[in-house]
């Protein structure tokens, strides 16, 4: 099947600045099936101007990956959690894939929280 005959699919980052957070929104992404996996990575180094200073934090990476229809929903879902007045959400649409692990993420990422009327597919990655 080739990428035009599938569902886009996209790539979500953001950073927060503790790992907490890292986890509490990655979970929340995961549990509302906006995202069908996070990645976390840690000691990311940001320099950055912010209201007129220039600014030196630690902070992590999370790189999410959904359906491209999802993006507007998980970019509200970062917003109502994250703790930054203006939390950076760039979207980067996928233009290859290997096609088993796309069609993961679109049966993972359905938009459906959990418990809601969806069986859940289980991957077989053994």
């Amino acid at each position: 099947m080739r990428m035009g005959d599938l569902e886009p699919i996209s790539v979500v980052v953001t950073s927060v600045g503790t790992e907490q957070q890292a986890v509490e929104i990655s979970e929340e992404l995961v549990v509302r099936r906006l995202a069908a996996c996070v990645n976390i990575i840690p000691c990311l180094r940001s320099i950055y101007r912010w209201k007129g200073k220039v600014c030196d934090d630690s902070e992590f990476l999370l790189i999410i990956k959904t359906r491209k229809a999802l993006f507007p929903a998980v970019a509200e879902a970062i917003r109502e959690i994250h703790s930054y007045e203006l939390p950076e959400v760039l979207e980067f649409c996928v233009t290859s894939a290997e096609p088993n692990f796309h069609n993961w993420i679109i049966e993972q990422a359905t938009g459906i929280p959990e418990g809601e009327s969806e069986v859940d597919l289980d991957p077989n990655f053994d």
